[in-house]
């Protein structure tokens, strides 16, 4: 190394001049990089790529003839990102700037020294630095060592405004580590509860807070071993000593629960679009929202149906439909498409979860309809008590009449009563009727819930291929009620008798298909219309022109239900498919964000760049290069990586091409230089915006890894391409009728459904002995 324009033995591998006594470099030894120090000394060296960033700081500290050991010093850029082995060729490379600095490990000690001694002039500055370098794991772990976790919860505890804001945001960043935050007890998330859920907070420090929140539900212990579908029903493995994975939804909803405030606030954020602070506040909605979709991913079995009867007290449904038609939040479009995937999961679990008369709130609304139909209890000719029987059930064994529908389905018929002031005068009109031709109440009610459940393939939790907005779904209750009045009418215009069930069914079935159709795009009164308004006749034709094309066997519950088992293997297969497209890695283009201007964007020195997925499903590894080239398998040519936790929403159709890069591609569908690229995707995160920009080369490659993505992601699970949904529902039509061609072809008979024969008359036998 040379000094002062002296250049040292040809053997040393770093060579400086300090430009400040006028010294030049020799010719043949031009300078890769300007290096400051704190003293306000600028040099200009030329580093070998072939050092490791020990080496130069080493030689650095010998040539400026610093005493202090060279392990209490760092390289750093302009932007203050740390010089590390894998990224110094790339600092070299492209020249930027060098700073000389205190290492990690030294600036992380004198950062929680400073937070010790709470200074009100630098504490900002102190926690400005903290949340830029806290996600280092050099500094966070002395940091965490020298017990500076502590004194920054102690931060939170006694601060307010921007302090508490900056607070909020480093341990927000710290918590992105794996480690080192185990010891967060419930005080602390409990204060988090109570900042988030004042009315008094400010934008910027219920941002962070909502993230802390969010982080410590997802920290479940089932969650450990990288993404999955929650799943609230296992029970949780033990906890490792010292594991962040130790939280999780029941932690936080405890305390909560104790701040009765927080939902009510969280949800009225979302409220918060139209108001004139929209452009400030489109962050605070799309945390809240993210909050509430990894609730409901995670939410346990204990408090799950306190959680979800709080929700639909604050009508959040109703709050996100209302989301849906602000297009001015883009944003949005992947956490709603999350929402509407949850609301699936949770109507399912409705369905599937048998009423019992014993407990409390299947008791109370047992009681509620019952008490409304103003009837009672009296015996039939046979002397038993008649009781559901006179609402349209058919038996009173209340838990088997609600078998196929679940809690879902009493509920259903409870929000039914309540929407109908005279629901008695209806019950009684259907009993002054020969009994033959009275249609079955409630029976229809449950009908009326399978026919919407079969419409919007709620077969399973987490298998969601709706690549659209269902606001129609989110009003499930309402839609039910429509079609609930619509099943009466036609039973009393086709003046049908009690073996015309299954042919009223039918065409309310036609009529809901009608009626819920591109609900995207279709008006609420058009759905009114077409239940309330349309005639029988015209719902009797129509159908009989559907007949003339389907098979009456697909309505058949035995089938129904085959198609619902054959819709999620399909799901399950097109997901393994994508992610094994992710494994494999793929080419695409550095695009540039849509607000770039036009005339000032050129063409980048390295506009490719290829992704994989690697095999733990954590991370998704890539390099950018000036063009394509073979990548080996594995992850050695692959030096950057994008953590997958980071990822909280995969955006599309948010960036365009670079300049004369995308030329030679035929493939690609045109479009106007200032136009987004309908292949382009972004992978977003909470807080530090877009962590890729990228462009697909053929929209199987987009709809691959959009979707891919999505169904990798621990609070995901919905798609976004009608490729991959067309896949799913494609692969189920063709398993149905390979079935059922199975069956036509043994001419056996599929009953309409399956009725349990007898009990035994005694018990009076055993198991032979085959051994």
């Amino acid at each position: 190394m040379s000094s002062g324009g002296r250049e040292s033995a040809g053997r040393s591998p770093l060579a400086q001049s300090n430009p400040t006594n006028g010294a030049q470099v020799k010719p043949g030894l031009v300078p890769t990089n300007n290096i400051s120090t704190s003293e306000g000394l600028t040099v200009r060296a030329r580093i070998d790529p072939t050092l490791t960033v020990d080496d130069v700081v080493k030689q650095l500290c010998i040539n400026l003839q610093i005493k202090d050991p060279p392990g209490n010093f760092a390289l750093r850029d302009d932007t203050d990102e740390l010089v590390t082995n894998d990224n110094l060729r790339k600092k070299i490379k492209t020249k930027v700037n060098l700073k000389l600095v205190n290492a990690p490990s030294r600036e992380a000690r004198e950062t929680a020294d400073k937070l010790r001694q709470r200074n009100e002039k630098t504490i900002r500055l102190t926690l400005f630095s903290l949340q830029k370098y806290i996600r280092e794991e050099q500094f966070a772990q002395e940091f965490i060592n020298h017990d500076g976790l502590s004194e920054l919860v102690d931060v939170i505890y006694t601060t307010n405004g921007n302090t508490l804001a900056y607070a909020l945001i480093a341990m927000q960043n710290l918590m992105e580590l794996d480690y080192g935050w185990a010891n967060l007890d419930d005080n602390f998330i409990f204060q988090v509860v109570q900042i988030l859920s004042s009315p008094h907070s400010l934008i910027n420090v219920c941002r962070p807070a909502t993230a802390i929140l969010k982080k410590l539900v997802e920290a479940d212990p089932t969650t450990a071993s990288g993404p999955q579908h929650a799943s609230s029903s296992r029970t949780p493995p033990n906890v490792p000593p010292g594991s962040v994975y130790r939280y999780g939804f029941h932690v936080v909803f405890k305390q909560m629960r104790k701040e009765k405030g927080l939902l009510e606030t969280v949800v009225s954020r979302l409220g918060s679009a139209d108001t004139a602070m929209a452009q400030y506040s489109s962050q605070n909605i799309l945390n809240s929202m993210m909050l509430i979709n990894s609730l409901l991913t995670h939410a346990s079995d204990v408090r799950w149906e306190e959680f979800i009867s709080d929700l639909e007290r604050l009508n959040v449904r109703k709050a996100v439909v209302r989301l849906m038609s602000l297009h001015t939040i883009e944003d949005l479009t992947s956490c709603i498409l999350d929402f509407q995937a949850n609301i699936i999961r949770v109507t399912y679990r409705k369905k599937t979860t048998l009423v019992d008369p014993e407990e409390e709130l299947h008791a109370a609304a047992l009681q509620y309809i019952w008490e409304n139909s103003k009837l009672q209890e009296e015996p039939d000719q046979d002397g038993l008590t008649q009781k559901w029987r006179k609402l349209g059930f058919d038996s009173e064994d209340i838990v088997q009449e609600f078998n196929e529908v679940g809690v879902l389905g009493l509920d259903c018929l409870k929000k039914f009563v309540e929407t109908v002031p005279d629901f008695s005068k209806i019950v009684l009109e259907q009993l002054s009727r020969p009994e033959q031709r009275r249609c079955p109440i409630a029976k229809a009610s449950n009908e009326v819930v399978e026919l919407l459940s079969e419409h919007w393939a709620i077969f399973a939790p987490g298998y969601s291929t709706s690549t659209t907005f269902q606001p129609f779904f989110l009003d499930f209750y309402k839609v039910h009620s429509l079609a609930t009045h619509f099943f009466l009418r036609m039973w009393s215009e086709s003046g049908a008798a009690f073996g015309d069930f299954p042919r009223v069914a039918a065409l309310v079935r036609s009529q809901v298909k009608v009626a819920l159709r591109s609900e995207n795009v279709r008006a609420w009164h058009e759905v009114e219309h077409d239940f309330i308004e349309c005639e029988y006749r015209a719902v009797r034709d129509r159908q009989m022109k559907e007949l003339e094309l389907e098979d009456d066997l697909l309505s058949k519950v035995p089938v129904r239900n085959l198609r619902a088992k054959l819709y999620k293997e399909s799901y399950e297969f097109v997901r393994q498919q994508r992610i094994q497209c992710l494994l494999q890695g793929a080419w695409f283009v550095n695009a540039l964000p849509q607000s770039s201007p036009r005339d000032a964007v050129r063409r980048p020195s390295r506009p490719w760049r290829f992704m994989r997925l690697d095999n733990g499903l954590k991370y998704l590894h890539y390099v950018d290069s000036a063009v394509k080239f073979p990548v080996r398998d594995g992850l050695e040519d692959l030096p950057e990586r994008i953590d997958i936790s980071m990822i909280s929403e995969i955006a599309t159709g948010t960036c365009v091409a670079p300049p004369n890069v995308l030329r030679d591609q035929n493939d690609l569908p045109p479009t106007s230089p200032s136009a987004p690229s309908p292949l382009s995707f972004s992978l977003l995160s909470a807080h530090e915006g877009s962590l890729a920009d990228q462009i697909a080369l053929d929209q199987s490659r987009w709809a691959d890894w959009t979707d891919g993505l999505n169904m990798l992601r621990r609070d995901g699970g919905h798609v976004s391409s009608k490729e991959t949904a067309g896949f799913v529902q494609a692969l189920t039509e063709i398993g149905l009728k390979i079935k059922l061609l199975d069956l036509s072809g043994e001419m056996v008979e599929i009953p309409s459904g399956l009725v349990p024969g007898p009990p035994p008359t005694n018990t009076d036998f055993c198991y032979s002995d085959l051994s």
